[in-house]
Formats: C-alpha cells, structure tokens, sequence
C-alpha cells in the first residue's frame, strides 16, 4: 500500500532510523523527492545462492521509497560476479562460472519477491542483469568510451583501493581484473540512468567510492545530474561485517540459515545493540521504542530482543515458521526433556541440527566431532574438562562416557548441547 509522499522527508526518516549513512547534494535530492516520483536502483553482486541479513537494510531502505510512490530497481550482477568488487575485502574473491551464476540469478530474484511489490503497477520493482549489456560489449568500446573517463592516480586514492594494496598477504595487492570493477560499477549506473531514467543509486557504505564514480561518469558521458545514498553496514559482535564469505553467516534462505537459528539470531543480540537494530531493521513507531529506555519501565529480560525475533522472522519466514521457531526455543530452553512427546521430538529433528547415526556403541569424543561440535578429539577432551557439554540436559565430564539405551528417549532420540545454546538432536536408526 502507497502513502501520500506530501511532506514526507524520506531522508529524514532514513536518518531517524539509523540507516542513512551518507547522501550527495541532499537538498537537491530532497526537493526532487518532494516534487516527483523517480527510479532508482540498488545493486547486489551474485557471489552465493541467497541473500544475507548484511542485505537487508538496502532493501528495507527500497521498501520506504517504494511505499512513497518511488520506482525500485534490484540489478543483479551476472557481470560483475565475474570480477569481483575488492572493496574492503583481503583476498581476491572466488572464480565462479557463467552458468552457476545464473542459477544464483533464478534464485535470489525469487528470493526478492518476499520484499517489494513486483506486481503494483508503474512503481512495480524489477529485477535487471547488467551481464545484458557487458557480454555484449568489445574491449576497444570499453577502454575508449569508458576508461579515458577515469584516472589511475585518483582510484589509488580510495580507500578500499589502498587498503588492499596495503595488505602483505596478497601477492602483487590487487589484480587489474578487480581493480576495473570500479569502472563497470560506475557503467551499470550509466546504463540505467539512459535506459530507465535512474537518478538514485543506493548501496551500502562500503560503496560509496563506487556510487561517487557512478555519478561522476553519468555526469560526464550523459549530461544527467544523479544522487547516491548509502547506508550504514551491519557489523558482528566484533565489529566486522556481515559478508558471504565470513563465518557465521546469517542467511535469508531456510535452507542454509534454519528459521530457528534465524529466530535465535536476533534474539541474541546483545542488550548495547537491540535498541539500534530495532529503529533499523523494524517499522515500530520511534516513541515506541523510546518508552523502553525509560528507567521506571517495567520489562522482563530479554523481553526487547524476543520483539526484534519475532518481527524479523516474521518479515524474512512468514508467520508459520516464525510459530514453528517460537515453539522449538520452548521446547529445548523451558521444557524438561523427559517430558517431551515422541511427536516433539520429531519436530525438533525437522528444525534443529541433527546427526543420524546406526545404532552401535560411539564413544563421546566420536560424537563431538561428527557432530562437528569439535574439530578433533584432543578438542573434544578439553571442552568436556571445561564442562561444556551435556547429553539430554546433564552434564558430561568423562571422555569415555559410552552412550547406551538410557540415553535414547523413545528407543531414537539424544538431545546433544555444548555450552547454552548450541544443539544437536542425534537419531539412532
């Protein structure tokens, strides 16, 4: 459903959220906004078969000004994935062929379709391939059409540029496939300001060196005055960011992040960060969120971070997988084991990590790495010493505890954790 845009400052809204990070010309831009309704266009690489939640802010951010009137438009790079963007990134990225690439493309359009409205007239999203046009380009129209418009000395001078040839472990820092990708970037921005009247390009803050280019070339081979937008990235406990390439990845696919993980995500997140990913990642009224921090308030722990699961889940799984992770957390964190039925035990076999195994004699270290819990057995000793594991909610210290009918609820079932959170349901054929 469209909003009247009348006086509705988008930038301001953005920047209320925590989302906005950096924006060029913005009063310019505002008064366009203000004044008509426009396209613009956010670019995700095809480098895995999903999306992350590193991208879900770009498209939060799309859903704002597509529920303003404005036009989305979701390039995919079938091009692009080829190269690789190096920015911020301390190794070159993997080679992928063509044609995986493209199955990537089928899936992740189907994945975009849980996010903006496809189907809704002239403001409808849609999805572009800039592998269109780049497969179709010569290397002569190339570098005389494009790359006398960019300078060597100037694109040493970015950042991600500097850091990567700064980083020892790279031999020769960056290679001159990566480092053209800021030209091809800057093109797409190009392309579809002639063929789509694009006039916005957002994208995460580490491509604000690519989206000033962009703009600088539409400028130049176009006569077109553009915008770019960034917004701000989302980081791990440590600080670093949230990529495809990093441990721990949180996927926005069931298969490769289960709704559960997905649902414990957020509920773990900790108490210095919730009010900011509330603001960022939900469409709670900002005084809402406000009346928690106020210190007569009167709320159960963690009662914030459950609000945030469940919103999340919710938007990214759908109401049905979002019951399913509320009633597993129930059952691993506040039921006693040996009461649970046959059938619950089932569903959480369908949704939690889980090893089958014959039914013979494992030794406990065995099981740690198979479960892969540990990644030896010298490791597996030391983390039973730590008291680190239990089996069906009892601590387990001896390393050469032998797992026997006792232990397997309804002749199939051992519920495996290591520390608080981290299970494992074992089924025994």
């Amino acid at each position: 459903m469209f909003i009247n845009k009348k006086k509705i400052n988008i930038l301001k809204i953005l920047e209320n959220r925590n989302i906005l990070y950096q924006v060029t010309n913005r009063n310019n831009l505002y008064n366009i906004l203000n004044e008509k309704n426009i396209n613009l266009y956010c670019g995700f690489d095809l480098t895995a078969d999903s999306l992350h939640i590193g991208h879900l802010i770009q498209l939060i951010t799309l859903q704002y000004f597509q529920k303003l009137g404005h036009k989305p438009i979701i390039l995919l790079g079938g091009a692009t994935s080829l190269i690789g963007d190096p920015s911020f990134k301390f190794k070159t990225r993997k080679n992928n062929s063509i044609d995986l690439i493209n199955k990537w493309f089928q899936k992740i359009s189907l994945q975009l379709t849980n996010f903006l409205d496809f189907n809704c007239g002239k403001y409808s999203a849609s999805i572009i391939n800039n592998y269109e046009w780049f497969h179709k380009m010569n290397i002569l129209f190339f570098l005389k059409k494009i790359g006398k418009h960019f300078y060597v000395n100037h694109m040493m001078n970015k950042d991600a540029i500097k850091k990567r040839m700064k980083n020892n472990n790279i031999e020769g820092g960056i290679s001159f496939k990566e480092f053209s990708y800021n030209l091809l970037q800057s093109y797409d921005f190009a392309y579809l300001n002639k063929n789509f009247n694009v006039i916005l390009q957002i994208g995460g803050s580490d491509q604000w060196g690519h989206i000033v280019s962009g703009i600088d070339l539409v400028k130049k081979i176009n006569k077109k005055k553009v915008f770019g937008l960034t917004t701000k990235l989302i980081v791990k406990n440590d600080g670093t960011k949230f990529g495809k390439t990093e441990n721990k990845t949180i996927w926005l696919d069931s298969k490769k992040t289960s709704p559960y993980k997905f649902f414990q995500f957020w509920l773990n997140i900790p108490d210095s960060t919730v009010f900011n990913f509330l603001y960022m990642f939900t469409n709670y009224e900002i005084n809402f969120i406000n009346s928690f921090k106020q210190k007569n308030q009167k709320i159960k722990k963690d009662s914030l971070q459950y609000l945030l699961a469940e919103y999340m889940t919710k938007i990214v799984h759908g109401e049905k997988k979002l019951n399913i992770s509320k009633k597993i957390t129930n059952l691993l964190f506040n039921t006693n084991i040996n009461n649970l039925s046959e059938k619950e035990f089932y569903t959480l076999l369908n949704n939690i990590d889980n090893l089958y195994l014959e039914n013979k004699k494992f030794d406990l270290s065995t099981i740690l790495v198979l479960s892969k819990f540990v990644s030896s057995r010298t490791q597996a000793f030391t983390i039973l010493k730590s008291r680190a594991i239990y089996i069906n909610n009892e601590n387990i210290l001896d390393n050469s505890f032998i797992f026997t009918e006792y232990h397997k609820k309804f002749n199939h079932f051992t519920l495996l954790r290591k520390g608080k959170k981290n299970f494992c349901l074992i089924y025994w054929k």
